[in-house]
């Protein structure tokens, strides 16, 4: 059974940071190239950022130079650090594999004063 499982987010100030994790199981992670997406309150569901298998990483426009996305093989684990976060950054962050069409929950991220 496929499964993404994402942590991590929380309420945090603008220029504040946090570590977002996603748990994954049931695939060849190691093999797989992973994304983490967010979707804003009545907007659509976006790419925030790639990993291949090979680790090369691409990132949307709004968030280069302040997010950063990593991944341990070992632990089947992909990780979004995020930086200087502002208040448009807020929405609820989602992991999948690239290839699949399968979710997890989500973790909200808010920045707010």
């Amino acid at each position: 059974q496929v499964q993404f499982v994402e942590s991590g987010g929380g309420l945090v100030q603008p220029g504040g940071s946090l570590r977002l994790s996603c748990a994954a199981s049931g695939i060849a992670f190691s093999g797989s190239a992973m994304g983490w997406y967010r979707q804003a309150p009545g907007k659509q569901r976006e790419l925030v950022a790639g990993i291949s298998s090979g680790g090369s990483t691409n990132y949307a426009d709004s968030v280069k130079g302040r997010f950063t996305i990593s991944r341990n093989n070992a632990k089947n684990t992909v990780y979004l650090q995020m930086n200087s976060l502002r208040a448009e950054d807020t929405a609820v962050y989602y992991c999948k594999a690239v290839e699949l069409a399968i979710w997890g929950q989500g973790t909200q991220v808010t920045v707010s004063s």
